[in-house]
């Protein structure tokens, strides 16, 4: 368990922010290729940026995080405004929702495991509540979006991702500076992502034999 410390506390606020932004504005990047009109838009970022955080609360028996703090839900709907306004105004590459969707992934599984650690949460249960948090969001995007998810066929997602909580379980544990440690393991969440969108990197797939 780690000692929830006001300084701790202030780095878990400013993570889970990042997160909610950057995940808002991937899901209103999603929404963008069915063309929803500004409502769908804005639940779909909802839905992206608080929905995984949301479950993992529920699972830990906490205060859902954004209805305790509503900044967190301002947070997620300016995103939506934002990110619906800029790009109407200049062109967006498609791609560019994967490299947002990569920074949630990274910010949110930290979070949702340093939250979880905080909790008491075994080790393992808490790198898989990282998970969970880092992708059940997508997961509600995709499916409002009435497409399969992502995390189910794209190159290694959930993979990085525990690997990512994994890591930042570990660094804790080598007594790390847990920003540094949460730092290390979002960054390497992040990259690994990008690296395995880049060269199409993914785990075997299930197939009956013939």
């Amino acid at each position: 368990m780690i000692n929830p410390t006001p300084a701790l506390l202030d780095s878990l606020y400013w993570i889970t922010l990042i997160a909610v932004v950057v995940s808002s504005a991937s899901g209103v990047l999603k929404a963008g290729f069915k063309q929803f009109d500004l409502f769908g838009v804005i639940i779909i970022a909802i839905a992206t940026g608080l929905g995984g955080g949301s479950l993992r609360d529920m699972l830990l028996d906490h205060d859902v995080f954004w209805i305790a703090d509503q900044r967190f839900f301002i947070a997620s709907v300016c995103s939506a405004f934002a990110m619906f306004i800029a790009a109407r105004l200049i062109a967006i590459p498609p791609r560019f929702f994967l490299i947002a969707d990569a920074a949630g992934l990274a910010t949110f599984g930290v979070a949702g495991t340093l939250v979880s650690l905080m909790a008491g949460a075994p080790w393992l249960v808490a790198s898989f509540m990282g998970v969970m948090t880092g992708t059940m969001g997508g997961i509600f995007r995709d499916i409002l979006s009435n497409e399969p998810p992502v995390v189910f066929q794209s190159p290694l997602y959930a993979t990085v991702s525990w690997g990512g909580s994994l890591l930042f379980i570990l660094l804790v544990q080598l007594d790390l500076d847990t920003t540094i440690a949460a730092i290390t393991a979002g960054s390497v969440i992040f990259i690994s992502r990008l690296i395995a969108i880049k060269l199409n990197l993914s785990l075997p797939r299930f197939r009956f034999k013939s």
